[in-house]
């Protein structure tokens, strides 16, 4: 796949910080008891850490290679050594999985130097979903200036899928943290890759962007939404009203 679509942009990662390093926690055994045995127990390593990935089992290699991004990112050339012995090995499904746990670890800076490898493989094919993830994890973190780098990305693909849910959940994640005018360029974005948006696309921008009291000129997105499912908009208030009803039994 080629990239020169693809403008150019300025560096997406920032200097690297330090972070505290884990305490180990003292490790106990448990075994199953057969009748008339004492029952001995074991549990390794801190109770409160976070499995590496939530509802997917990452491979021998995805593991260390996260591991590995993790201890090295203070040093800039042990970094560059660890891509070219860990990362840039790796096959697609266990690279994508490094580039998701770094997200879902907040590891925005060692995620985003994943993804810029990710999108020269020669088997990348752009995912609205994953520029959301992407997206909405930078967001929560308050790093708005790249939010804005990485939808340039996304506005530049040559072949986005018309992926519903990820437009939405992209949407989302713009609206909630004030971003009106970025929500408003990937309303047009969506609708420009042939995805007509439904009416949890309007929910989310109108109700959204109105509540928030965001400066942003709705006109077209009203009209589109009229044109879809009636002039009265009345079905702006069923999610609300939905949940405001389960809550109440």
């Amino acid at each position: 796949m080629s990239f020169l679509a693809t403008p150019s942009s300025p560096t997406i990662f920032s200097p690297l910080l330090k972070f505290p390093s884990s305490v180990g926690t003292a490790c106990c055994l448990q075994l199953g008891r057969a009748e008339g045995y004492p029952r001995v127990t074991m549990r390794g390593g801190s109770e409160n850490r976070k499995p590496l990935q939530k509802g997917r089992n990452l491979s021998i290699e995805a593991i260390q290679a996260v591991q590995s991004l993790k201890r090295t990112k203070k040093d800039l050339q042990q970094l560059d050594r660890v891509y070219d012995s860990k990362i840039r090995r790796l096959l697609k499904f266990d690279m994508l999985a490094v580039l998701r746990e770094l997200l879902r670890q907040n590891e925005c800076s060692l995620a985003l130097k994943v993804f810029e490898d990710v999108r020269k493989e020669h088997w990348y094919k752009p995912q609205v979903s994953l520029y959301a993830d992407i997206i909405t994890v930078l967001a929560s973190n308050g790093l708005f200036e790249r939010v804005q780098i990485i939808l340039s990305y996304m506005k530049a693909e040559a072949d986005l899928a018309p992926e519903i849910d990820g437009f939405n959940a992209l949407l989302k994640a713009l609206v909630s943290h004030n971003l009106g005018e970025l929500a408003m360029e990937s309303y047009y974005l969506m609708k420009d890759v042939g995805c007509e948006p439904d009416k949890a696309s309007f929910r989310i921008v109108i109700k959204g962007l109105e509540s928030k009291g965001e400066a942003v000129d709705l006109r077209t997105v009203k009209q589109d939404a009229q044109r879809l499912y009636g002039e009265s908009l009345e079905f702006l208030e069923e999610e609300e009203e939905g949940a405001t009803a389960t809550s109440i039994q």
